[in-house]
């Protein structure tokens, strides 16, 4: 493995993907931002400490170290948006969350570069999550991917008001058998939402093929669940309260699959 990837392997059939708690821009990247260290400020802080019980469960926990800000490994690689007439952002952002320009004038990456940045980063990724896939589908009859993330409670560019706690997205429907979407449903409480502002990413979209035993679910954790997000530290009793709550997903997506025959 590249030393930005990292996978964790277990024998049960779920994969955590967690895409976006990177921090490393590379130099040549970073010497082309306004704000290097304040381009990080989209990043899905501390999810891979969040869910660092998931390994003992038995899950594939595979994740990048290099930052959203280099190459965004969820997001359409042809840059068809996601949210069509929404605010989004791209392959290679060029804009923070807040609609505010990451790069200097001039300095944004070009079709080329973005052609590079793919192959280095985002190709193997993918490739890992399909080989962790095809390795777990040998095995069990179903396997569930579910990808990870977190993002402030708050963003007037992306969405209106407060976003509920819990986010979970199927693809509206599509990327998982809807009794596993009820299920974990189910286990979230009142501040939740299915399908709503964000009805997941690349890779649930990519994934999530119910048919053929792989079954994709997106979590986009409000950060006020286990951080200040004032700080962005970790709050220590927040993240206690939550992380039984994630615990309870993670089990109900590993009892769903091995359910399957």
């Amino acid at each position: 493995m590249p030393g930005w990837l990292a996978v964790t392997r277990g024998d049960g059939p779920l994969i955590v993907s967690i895409p976006h708690a990177g921090t490393a821009i590379p130099a040549g990247i970073a010497a082309r931002l306004h704000d290097p260290a304040g381009a990080l400020g989209d990043t899905d802080w501390h999810v891979d400490r969040l869910y660092r019980f998931a390994a003992g469960l038995g899950a594939t926990v595979i994740r990048t170290r290099r930052s959203r800000v280099a190459i965004d490994v969820n997001r359409d690689p042809t840059g068809v948006s996601l949210y069509p007439g929404q605010a989004t952002t791209g392959l290679c952002p060029v804009t923070d969350f807040a609609g505010r320009p990451l790069y200097r004038a001039g300095c944004e990456p070009g079709a080329a570069e973005i052609a590079r940045r793919r192959a280095l980063w985002f190709d193997p990724y993918h490739a890992a999550l399909d080989a962790e896939i095809a390795r777990l589908r040998a095995r069990h009859a179903a396997v569930v991917v579910y990808d990870a993330h977190s993002i402030r409670s708050e963003l007037p560019w992306l969405f209106d008001g407060r976003l509920p706690c819990f986010n979970i997205g199927t693809n509206g429907g599509a990327s998982c058998d809807p009794a596993l979407a009820a299920a974990i449903s189910g286990l979230c409480g009142p501040d939740q939402v299915l399908n709503g502002r964000f009805k997941g990413g690349w890779i649930t979209r990519r994934l999530g093929r119910p048919g053929d035993g792989v079954h994709a679910v997106q979590m986009e954790l409000a950060q006020r669940a286990y951080l200040d997000e004032a700080t962005g530290r970790i709050d220590p009793a927040r993240m206690a309260g939550v992380q039984p709550v994630l615990r309870a997903i993670l089990t109900q997506c590993l009892d769903f699959a091995k359910g399957q025959s």
